[in-house]
């Protein structure tokens, strides 16, 4: 075949301009819109929150137990990102409230809660602390909810509940941070129960006048799941 002959093979072929790189350019591998990524820092800020979620390590009760065993490699709580439990609220974006709360603790908790960096959510885990559980109606020591503390974004029922319970509340909290618009949210003022044994926090309101839940900046959900 003569040189100046084209190629069967080429001929016809309509090359498209992104197959190959024009003469000087860098090789770029596949075309250039595949390497392009258009968001907004909304959803870059919360797509990082979401895939990682601290837990504080905060377990009080017998509920604590299911929430260690869904940190094993059975359940694997590390795959949502929420594996690393901290030892300090300043570290921590979710407080997982489980087993029953008392008015001694009661003001730690809130004091756990305020040194925690905004945004940051909570959960409660568990029938003692959502109502009180066994201990709601002759408990004197037991606070009748946590909600009545600090504001809780998912309950999840159960004593105690399941891990795959524990893990759906997780991905609820994750499609809170999905939803979320940054610079919207504002801080709740929070009362503390006075009867707590502990001095430094001053109350706000007395035990009495607690008769509703404190609600939260975003929309509670609740978790179904069996005992």
């Amino acid at each position: 075949m003569n040189r100046e002959q084209t190629p069967p093979s080429a001929a016809g072929t309509d090359f498209n301009h992104h197959s190959l790189p024009s003469a000087g350019s860098p090789w770029i591998e596949g075309r250039f819109e595949e390497n392009l990524i258009v968001t907004t820092l909304e959803q870059a800020m919360n797509w990082g929150q979401l895939s990682s979620v601290w837990p504080l390590t905060f377990g009080i009760a017998c509920c604590a137990m299911e929430m260690m065993a869904t940190g094993m490699s059975k359940y694997d709580l590390d795959r949502f990102g929420s594996g690393a439990f901290r030892a300090t609220p300043r570290q921590a974006d979710l407080m997982i409230v489980a087993g029953t709360v008392t008015y001694k603790m009661a003001s730690r908790i809130r004091r756990l809660y305020d040194q925690m960096p905004d945004p940051k959510y909570v959960i409660a885990m568990g029938a003692c602390t959502i109502g009180g559980g066994p201990y709601f109606k002759y408990g004197y020591h037991v606070v009748k909810g946590v909600d009545l503390v600090v504001p809780v974004d998912v309950y999840i029922p159960g004593c105690p509940p399941r891990p795959e319970a524990l893990l759906e509340g997780v991905m609820r909290i994750q499609d809170k941070i999905r939803a979320r618009k940054l610079g919207r949210n504002t801080v709740s003022q929070l009362p503390v129960p006075h009867r707590s044994g502990y001095g430094k926090l001053a109350p706000v309101v007395s035990i009495s006048s607690m008769t509703a839940p404190v609600t939260s900046t975003n929309s509670t959900e609740v978790v179904s799941t069996s005992i």
